[in-house]
């Protein structure tokens, strides 16, 4: 194989974050570790930690529920960060507002559990979800709404335009009269009732897919408010909400640069949240103006803070402010450059993994080449004798050479059933006997249900610290390891949930 700056000669661009590789996140290399998880979480930079120490060493915080000289430090810099997350994101605080919550899952559930949905009223997402938007069709099932799969096609793990377009129907009658009152604009029209949600994610974290952005105002257009979960597309990407203008965004902020965790956002149009507003099935400490005891009565919070139960993490909340310097001052089309190089030359170099007598060494699910997607990249090896090499072994192997990589489901079950090949209809019958009896056994008898040997994937992922010597050394791991290998799954730990 080429050196990869033959392959991608872009890649020379990119040599600052090999020196950040070595000031900033050296404790990789100081103990001999291989990073290949950054779809699971960034890493933080040294200087992000130095900051946080140097912030609290020389100021003093308290709960921004109060007027005090501590409160309203904590109040200031939050209200910076909320200010600095709309600047990254382009987004007129006019039109945008910002909701502090634990992670993207916090955010998405603010979104479901407060949606108008009813019957009459439509929920579609495509198959290719995280858990954490496909758990909202529990809220809307429990309202009566319909719920709508957009099936992902193999063998690239796609989904198809048709297919969006098909299942987003412009026609109104007796499902646009039934559907709540609540109203917003939809560009390009007057203002006009929503049909429903639309929820998909700007790039899969089980396959690196990037889904169009296009499909934000074509879901509009249809009369839908959509959610666009962006948690594994803004590390490597920019998006600009003053050109495509989502109702709702959920981000998980240490999955772009590593810390602080537990801190993540809902960035919500005004006027959609304030259809949220009217129908928030409870409330709490700070999200109300005025509530009574001796009749049960309140009144919310305007805008963000309606939502933001209790108090925010005020002292981790401004690191999300450094983060995103920290990553300016990097540039987000530079770390793009290097994922998207290294995620090239890692296809490349995988697709020509072979035992001895010629027989291939991986499954890759997904797309093969560079064209609409991201760092992340999902497969499976194949042992010498043509198996699966059940992802639970390479996981206990991979981690005793001291490299972090990922497997299973990914919490993305859509499209894992479609890399897998798994049959709807089976999977359907046994979901009605899961539902009848449950599984006492958990994923595995599932798995042995289904017949298969294996119920998961590797997945290996790219970022801002990722060097060719990385890529080598899983390279150099795989060929030792597995090359003429006949693997039994002996003594492996039990799978007990996806």
């Amino acid at each position: 194989m080429p050196d990869i700056s033959v392959l991608y000669p872009e890649y020379r661009s990119t040599a600052r974050l090999d020196e950040l590789r070595e000031s900033e996140y050296g404790v990789l290399d100081s103990d001999d570790h291989v990073y290949l998880d950054y779809t699971g979480s960034g890493l933080a930079a040294a200087a992000q930690i130095r900051h946080h120490q140097e912030r609290l060493s020389r100021t003093v915080y308290g709960n921004p529920h109060s007027a005090s000289p501590t409160s309203a430090a904590a109040t200031e810099t939050v209200e910076q960060t909320r200010a600095r997350i709309l600047d990254h994101l382009n987004a007129s605080p006019d039109e945008y507002t910002v909701i502090f919550t634990p992670n993207a899952s916090g955010a998405a559930r603010l979104v479901g559990e407060a949606y108008p949905f009813g019957r009459g009223s439509r929920f579609v997402l495509t198959a290719d979800n995280h858990n954490s938007i496909n758990g909202l069709r529990e809220f809307a099932r429990a309202a009566g709404a319909k719920m709508t799969y957009i099936p992902v096609r193999r063998p690239e793990l796609r989904v198809d335009n048709a297919d969006v377009v098909s299942s987003l129907p412009r026609k109104g009658g007796l499902m646009s009269r039934l559907v709540s009152g609540c109203r917003t604009f939809v560009r390009g029209s007057s203002r006009a009732k929503s049909k429903g949600l639309f929820a998909y994610p700007a790039q899969s974290n089980f396959t690196g897919v990037r889904h169009p952005l296009s499909w934000v105002s074509l879901a509009q257009e249809r009369g839908y408010r959509v959610l666009l979960d962006a948690a594994a597309f803004l590390p490597t990407a920019t998006l600009d909400l003053s050109t495509v203008k989502p109702d709702f965004v959920i981000i998980s902020w240490y999955k772009l640069f590593g810390y602080p965790t537990g801190v993540g956002c809902l960035v919500a149009r005004r006027d959609s949240l304030e259809c949220l507003r009217l129908r928030r099935p409870w409330f709490s400490g700070g999200t109300v103006q005025a509530a009574t005891v001796s009749t049960p009565w309140h009144m919310l919070a305007q805008g963000a803070e309606a939502f933001e139960d209790g108090t925010v993490n005020f002292l981790s909340i401004p690191d999300v402010h450094f983060g995103l310097d920290w990553l300016a001052g990097i540039g987000i089309p530079a770390i793009g450059t290097r994922v998207k190089c290294l995620t090239g030359w890692f296809l490349q170099r995988l697709l020509q993994l072979r035992h001895s007598d010629g027989s291939p060494m991986v499954r890759v699910y997904g797309p093969t080449d560079l064209k609409m997607r991201g760092g992340t990249v999902a497969f499976n090896l194949l042992d010498a004798a043509g198996k699966v090499v059940d992802e639970r072994l390479v996981a206990m192997e991979s981690a005793a050479a001291r490299i972090s990589l990922r497997t299973g489901c990914f919490c993305n079950p859509g499209a894992g059933e479609a890399a897998l090949g798994l049959d709807p209809r089976l999977v359907r019958n046994l979901t009605k006997l899961a539902g009848a009896r449950g599984f006492s056994g958990g994923l595995d008898e599932f798995v042995t249900m289904v017949g298969m040997s294996s119920y998961g994937a590797i997945r290996v992922s790219f970022g801002l610290a990722s060097t060719t010597a990385d890529v080598d050394k899983f390279f150099g791991f795989v060929d030792k390891t597995y090359k003429d290998r006949v693997t039994t799954p002996v003594g492996l730990p039990r799978r007990e949930q996806c």
